[in-house]
């Protein structure tokens, strides 16, 4: 019941943010947070001076650190990089960790926290979801984000822990990895990065313009200028000259590449059954998904040739009940529907128990494709597997 409200007042927030609520009410809690925005917005800049002189420390793990995060909340395809990169990295002979705050992933009993805040009788420890060689914990435990890396990339470190200094002093002697890539890293200044890589999503480059809480930018955009490299994730293809010169404004030497979430098959949540593309051609489907930017998911599979007759759209990360989704099987039940879709990422949050129904239960399986910059990625790749003697003198800068 508290998820299900926490949900509820989730997706409220975001109407009201997105101006999707009307109204003097609504109105009014706008310009509350637009002042609140002005206070975070002193935060943000007073805490990376503050980095900046040195009166706050990173520190080092003793190996090369590439931070992949973004400016706003949510919704830029961070994992698909993130697995692309890895996998890249790995087969160059790379030994490599993901290490990851595991967001939304299921706290340990009361009692063991209550001992290690106030007792001392056990300390906390960093999550191994996968140890280079196999999967260790679900998605409860480690998060969907984590998990679903783990699972798809079968031979990569997966660690999860809020800090992530210690995560990656445990990497290296654990598991004697020498590459960490930080996910979801630019706001992580603890730990002490020699690649940063900002994602922004071309179709809300920048969210509404307007920090948190009264936006979805963590940062003012002109933070940009810390990245050694920039993708623009979910481009279709088109022009981006306009937002490539705005970008440009903030940062003048960053590598830009231009990609996209290409689909490659669907896949049978419960079965492992892989079908094609072409499968989705004129099916009417229900789509059900728990992301932050559920509408481009939506317009993807309409662009395959789904035809979606029913839409159900929860909050980020939300783990779905047997109940709901057994509501939304019953649901397209009744309008005669050929197949519910969901997301790969949303899939680990699904009940274990398939529903009692015909219809299948499909998520799409997506990867990364550069439309633009390939030479840029491969630059990125070539510095990082480069022998330390002759790694650009940009990667080697503390």
């Amino acid at each position: 019941m508290a998820s299900r409200q926490l949900d509820e007042f989730e997706q409220f927030a975001i109407e009201v943010i997105l101006e999707r609520r009307k109204g003097k009410r609504a109105a009014l809690l706008r310009s509350v947070l637009w002042v609140l925005s002005g206070v975070f917005r002193k935060v943000v800049l007073l805490r990376l001076w503050l980095y900046k002189l040195r009166i706050l420390s990173s520190k080092s793990p003793g190996c090369l650190v590439i931070s992949i995060g973004n400016l706003t909340v949510g919704g830029t395809g961070k994992t698909p990089v993130v697995e692309k990169l890895a996998r890249t990295l790995q087969d160059a002979g790379r030994r490599v960790a993901i290490l990851s705050r595991g967001y939304k992933a299921k706290k340990p009993p009361l009692l063991r926290r209550l001992q290690r805040k106030w007792l001392g009788l056990e300390q906390r420890k960093t999550r191994v979801v996968h140890n280079g060689e196999k999967l260790l914990l679900d998605s409860r435990f480690a998060g969907d984000e984590p998990y679903m890396l783990a699972r798809s990339l079968q031979n990569v470190v997966v660690l999860v822990d809020k800090d992530r200094v210690r995560a990656a002093l445990e990497a290296v002697r654990w598991f004697r990895c020498d590459t960490m890539l930080l996910d979801d890293g630019m706001q992580y200044a603890s730990l002490r990065r020699r690649v940063e890589i900002c994602l922004i999503d071309c179709q809300a480059p920048f969210g509404n313009e307007y920090l948190l809480p009264r936006g979805t930018l963590r940062e003012p955009p002109e933070n940009l200028r810390r990245a050694n490299y920039i993708f623009i994730t979910k481009s279709d293809g088109g022009d981006n000259a306009l937002l490539v010169e705005r970008i440009r404004s903030y940062n003048a030497t960053a590598g830009i590449l231009e990609c996209t979430h290409k689909a490659l098959h669907l896949k049978n949540l419960y079965t492992g059954e892989e079908l094609p593309l072409e499968w989705l051609q004129g099916k009417h489907v229900g789509c059900i998904s728990g992301i932050a930017r559920p509408e481009s998911f939506e317009e993807k599979l309409s662009g395959l040739g789904a035809i979606l007759n029913l839409t159900a759209r929860f909050a980020d990360h939300h783990r779905f009940s047997e109940k709901e989704l057994g509501d939304f099987v019953s649901r397209c039940i009744r309008r005669d529907l050929d197949a519910i879709i969901t997301t790969e990422k949303d899939s680990v949050r699904f009940p274990h128990k398939a529903p009692e129904s015909d219809i299948p239960t499909l998520f799409l399986r997506v990867e990364i494709e550069i439309l633009r910059g390939q030479e840029v990625w491969d630059d990125l790749v070539g510095r990082i597997c480069s022998p330390p003697e002759i790694l650009a003198p940009e990667l080697l800068l503390a």
